[in-house]
């Protein structure tokens, strides 16, 4: 049976924008997403840690204009372990407190990570440096399917213990596109004996073609039922109406096995991701209220 409630966490990731139109596009969506009280929203970097400093601009803009919580991204490639930490401090100085590390992909132009000569080698690295900060909140990232350069699942597993014993707190998965791949990843690692919060990833579905190509890369499974019923859509108000449907039953599942936290890849348009938590029965607040002036 379905459970409405309004008590469940809300956090919300956003990417730099690189140009004036994009720009625009990401304070309409922090705008509208920001009257939902999220316990806090993260930066992402671009490929290869291309949008570094714009990602520390976003989030210092974020926290001063919005005063949320902000977890601006951190990953490990193209950059000297020094050049990486410079990026944490500037992200303290803005006061952020919420680092989300990763590894980070491989750069457009390489086909696999290669770790900078003097930067860190692994997330697991990244991380034991961050947690000797301590300044931060660290998430990290999860897989509740096989990581593409995963051996297999159980490997995912211990690198996310891990990650937790290097000094994370949390950790936010992959998206994914039926409830019961998170909650059978989730007694996986249970009975791995984690213990620390796993938040789901929940990626409403703008677009179901590009979407399918970004899970293939992603070693995300797509099923062969979701794809009948996007084939079967006509026009494009009716596969909207079929990501909403598809992406409030996943939620509401979710929170009917106890998971208390969603966490949303928005792709800077809130359209979808509004309609979700309305839905789930979260109110809105108004955004000129919540905003800090």
């Amino acid at each position: 049976m379905s459970v409405i409630r309004e008590t469940f966490g809300l956090s919300f990731e956003f990417f730099p924008p690189q140009s004036l139109e994009a720009s625009f596009k990401l304070w309409t969506a922090v705008d509208a997403l920001a009257g939902f009280a999220p316990e806090f929203v993260s930066v992402t970097y671009g490929a290869g840690g291309s949008t570094r400093e714009l990602t520390k601009s976003a989030v210092a803009v974020i926290r001063d204009n919005y005063g949320l919580e902000v977890a601006g991204h951190l990953t490990c490639v193209n950059a000297s372990r020094a050049e990486v930490l410079e990026v944490a401090g500037g992200y303290a100085a803005s006061g952020a407190t919420q680092i989300v590390a990763l590894r980070g992909d491989a750069p457009k132009d390489a086909d696999s990570f290669s770790a900078h000569p003097d930067g860190f080698a692994s997330s697991v690295a990244l991380i034991e440096a961050l947690a000797d900060m301590n300044q931060f909140k660290i998430r990290v990232g999860a897989y509740p399917h096989k990581h593409p350069e995963a051996s297999d699942e159980q490997a995912d597993i211990e690198y996310l213990k891990r990650k937790f014993e290097a000094g994370a707190d949390s950790a936010i998965t992959q998206f994914f596109f039926e409830a019961e791949d998170f909650l059978r990843f989730r007694d996986r690692c249970d009975k791995a004996g984690i213990r620390n919060k796993i938040t789901p990833g929940i990626l409403p579905i703008e677009n179901w073609e590009k979407t399918k190509k970004f899970a293939a890369r992603c070693g995300t499974v797509t099923p062969d039922w979701m794809d009948k019923a996007y084939r079967n859509t006509e026009t494009p108000d009716q596969a909207r109406l079929l990501s909403t449907a598809i992406c409030t039953e996943i939620c509401d599942d979710l929170l009917c096995e106890g998971v208390e936290d969603l966490h949303f890849y928005t792709l800077n348009d809130p359209t979808l991701t509004q309609d979700v938590c309305r839905a789930l029965g979260r109110k809105l607040i108004t955004p000129a209220l919540h905003k800090v002036a």
